[in-house]
């Protein structure tokens, strides 16, 4: 699952970078656009990638921001998935890996090995 989650931040950032340097070196039709584009998206890649690392170290904070990572990259898969060519398979892969990071985030035992208490339920006693 942190694995799935670094490999979601690392496409951001990747694609960010790539945006920015065609920004910068490229032709554009707008530059700036495409900066800022590029930067928003390395920033976007940023969550993810600190949550993959709070989950590799089974941190329960890190659940969240995964778990906000696959709700937005949901409907980037139903998008790429609606288009054409080359994007239909990456629309597929993208779904793959948002599907099953959610599920994995949401079992009961990534919870309990997160530290993560249910409502209700107590703890017991040392």
């Amino acid at each position: 699952m942190a694995g799935l989650t670094a490999l979601e931040g690392a496409a951001l950032v990747v694609g960010g970078l790539y945006m920015l340097v065609m920004g910068l070196l490229g032709r554009p039709e707008s530059p700036q656009q495409a900066e800022t584009g590029g930067l928003t998206l390395i920033a976007l890649g940023l969550i993810p990638l600190i949550a993959a690392r709070g989950l590799l170290l089974r941190r329960s904070w890190s659940r969240g921001p995964a778990l906000i990572t696959q709700i937005i990259a949901l409907p980037v898969a139903w998008t790429l998935l609606r288009s054409h060519g080359v994007l239909i398979p990456a629309g597929i892969v993208l779904a793959a890996v948002v599907v099953t990071a959610f599920y994995q985030l949401v079992r009961p035992t990534t919870i309990e090995e997160l530290g993560i208490r249910r409502p209700g339920t107590t703890t017991p006693d040392a």
